[in-house]
């Protein structure tokens, strides 16, 4: 089942707590998701149930210059393994494109090999390597993508 993504703001606050405490142990504050929710450089995707109820997974990123930084990915961990991380980051991919970003990036634990291929299935490729950059001292892969082209044409989001 297809899900459509919809842009979160300010009135889906409890709703990203939620399904952050859920699926990523309590990665930001209610400050932090506040500020992410009103910042319009700060995109937020999500998809919820199909009765429209529950937030089942979301994207997140900045926006900075010509470049989407992916900050937050999270699907309820009982509805993983149904291609809902791939669809909402595909969505945030296109919604950055669509306002100039030419290229992605994120940072991935080197431990988290089920994130690693959701990332690599959507054409990112480790660029470098931030040693003990997690709390737990895990350290982090630095991933990039081209979101188009030389001729400036949108690369889909599964190359």
């Amino acid at each position: 089942m297809s899900h459509v993504a919809s842009v979160l703001g300010t009135s889906d606050l409890e709703a990203c707590l939620a399904l952050d405490a859920l699926a990523l142990n309590g990665l930001w504050t209610r400050t932090q998701w506040s500020t992410e929710l009103e910042d319009p450089r700060r995109p937020c995707l999500g998809l919820r149930s199909a009765d429209g109820v529950q937030l089942i997974a979301m994207a997140c990123g900045w926006l900075v210059a010509d470049e989407l930084h992916i900050t937050a990915i999270a699907v309820d961990p009982q509805q993983r393994r149904r291609g809902l991380g791939s669809q909402v980051l595909q969505a945030l991919l296109q919604e950055a494109a669509g306002q100039g970003a030419q290229h992605a990036t994120l940072e991935v634990a080197a431990s988290n090999e089920a994130a690693q291929a959701l990332y690599a299935a959507v054409g990112f490729r480790t660029a470098g390597v931030r040693r003990a950059y997690y709390r737990n001292g895990d350290d982090a892969l630095v991933q990039w993508r081209r979101l188009h082209d030389a001729q400036g044409v949108r690369i889909a989001a599964h190359s």
